[in-house]
């Protein structure tokens, strides 16, 4: 899995795309979706294990999750001032980003990406981003540093790069 700052590069990018459109609780909200995802792994940090579709990367990281999470975003519409289809929509995408990133891991995982329309987990056959050190301790080691420069060259230039392209087009406009 990439790393919960890299995550967090979708929503950060259509903020940038988007320019002053998205209020900054909405930008919140939409790395939170980001990240929401691998909260499904809280439990193994207290030596909790699950099996199949209810463990680490299990309905979590799925179209049906995201649907959900998409949901929420219509409860906060009229505060961000967009339409309530709007609101679903960059909840949807901010979350359903997670496995899709998730899926492009060297991982062997995959990701339950139709569930609950069926359980089969699937892998990007692009593996550019390093899976990422799931303990806290890990992350300042040579592999975390290693993991670190990967997604800013596989997630972060060109998420930032597309970003910037859409936004100077644009304002050219």
């Amino acid at each position: 899995m990439p790393t919960i700052f890299s995550h967090i590069a979708v929503p950060i990018a259509a903020k940038v795309a988007a320019g002053a459109r998205i209020p900054a609780s909405m930008l919140l909200m939409g790395m939170l979706a980001a990240i929401l995802p691998d909260f499904d792994g809280i439990p193994r940090q207290f030596g909790l294990r699950f099996e199949g579709i209810w463990d680490h990367r299990g309905f979590t990281h799925s179209i049906g999750f995201a649907f959900a999470i998409g949901m929420v975003g219509i409860g906060f519409a009229k505060r961000w001032g967009i339409a309530w289809w709007k609101a679903w929509v960059w909840m949807f995408v901010c979350c359903f980003s997670h496995p899709l990133l998730d899926a492009c891991t060297t991982g062997r995982y995959g990701v339950p990406l139709m569930w609950p329309l069926w359980d089969a987990r699937y892998n990007s056959p692009w593996k550019f981003i390093a899976v990422s050190p799931v303990r806290a301790d890990a992350f300042f080691t040579a592999r975390g540093w290693a993991v670190f420069k990967n997604e800013l060259l596989t997630v972060w230039l060109p998420l930032m790069g597309a970003a910037v392209l859409v936004l100077f087009g644009r304002k050219m406009r």
